[in-house]
């Protein structure tokens, strides 16, 4: 009678998860939606509650339409609704999380959303099952005719959409580096940014250790764009063909992007740009099941799939894979330190 009991539960269990695979992808249309509206700053800007009236006289929005937005995003606890005694009616607040939809929160996470969203970026996940059967296949390209970075190169727009999403997560992660690993950067007193993008990581961590001089390295038309910033210098080049020459490496969400050859050989060159038998590689990557129980192994796993969709050969890996590579690059040794952030520091010595 147990086990009868046991199999009603898994399908009972079963019919209400399904729901979420068959309209999950609604979760990401409508906070998108709601970014694009300016729910979460229309209410900031208030400083305080809004009615559902209040709200679409200020969105300029069918109050009809605004309100089932609302009642999803309520339900998903992004916004809060809650009586109102003054007002008469019920009124809508800020939580946490929507808080991450202003657009220039603190811990706004509008610019990663919106890259992983756009158009460019969910037109390859059609075609993901075709990378499964041949790995050759790469979906993105099968989706636009190029890889994601010739695909950047020739379109201005969506290479700063990259850029953005980057320096939307370095906002994030670099307060955590600079709070729980601080000492990593004693001693160093120029530090290149290997596919440093538009500079802000490096800007922040110059900022955070003072007498760092920075080297931002990317790919010439990114860097062309990038804005002037004390203490960092943009240069322009290949890394598979050679780094600038510091103290240290400093690479962040850039491994991940390529095969384990192609990892190698950055850091080769990352092995051969550091000046002195002290100097350091710092990477600052995702390793998958380092932790049991971690409460963001869900997210490294999500971004293992997001590789597979959106790189040629790219992969979020564990800590004997990083081993590995580290070790064919000529590293005699590295430490991995977990952060408060879907990424770990991973310190790598000659």
């Amino acid at each position: 009678m147990g086990s009868v009991t046991k199999i009603d539960e898994e399908e009972a269990q079963a019919q209400v998860e399904i729901w979420k695979y068959i309209f999950g992808f609604t979760n990401m249309a409508v906070v998108k939606c709601a970014i694009e509206l300016g729910i979460a700053d229309a209410i900031e800007n208030n400083e305080g509650p809004m009615t559902l009236s209040e709200l679409s006289s200020s969105l300029g929005c069918a109050p009809s339409s605004l309100y089932r937005i609302m009642r999803f995003l309520v339900h998903h606890n992004i916004f809060k609704e809650k009586p109102s005694s003054q007002l008469g009616t019920t009124v809508y607040v800020q939580t946490a999380l929507s808080r991450r939809l202003l657009k220039k929160g603190e811990k706004s996470m509008v610019d990663l959303l919106l890259f992983e969203s756009s158009h460019v970026m969910m037109a390859p996940w059609h075609n993901l099952s075709s990378r499964v059967l041949n790995d050759n296949n790469s979906p993105f390209e099968g989706a636009h005719g190029d890889d994601i970075w010739k695909y950047a190169l020739a379109n201005p727009v969506h290479s700063k959409l990259i850029d953005d999403a980057m320096a939307c997560d370095a906002k994030l992660v670099v307060p955590e580096i600079v709070e729980g690993f601080p000492e990593v950067f004693d001693g160093v007193k120029t530090l290149v940014d290997v596919g440093g993008g538009n500079g802000t990581t490096l800007q922040m961590l110059v900022k955070a250790f003072p007498w760092i001089q920075g080297i931002n390295f990317d790919l010439p038309h990114v860097v062309s764009v990038a804005s002037e910033s004390e203490g960092v210098k943009h240069v322009g080049g290949d890394f598979f063909e050679s780094v600038p020459k510091a103290d240290a490496a400093f690479l962040m969400w850039v491994l991940h992007d390529w095969n384990d050859e192609e990892c190698i050989q950055i850091l080769k060159n990352c092995k051969e740009a550091i000046q002195s038998d002290k100097g350091k590689v710092i990477i600052v990557e995702a390793v998958v099941g380092e932790e049991k129980g971690d409460k963001l192994e869900f997210v490294r796993l999500m971004l293992d799939m997001v590789m597979m969709s959106h790189t040629d050969a790219g992969k979020e890996r564990t800590s004997k894979e990083w081993g590995y590579v580290l070790k064919e690059a000529g590293f005699s040794s590295y430490t991995i330190k977990p952060i408060r952030a879907v990424q770990s520091v991973i310190v790598a010595s000659p």
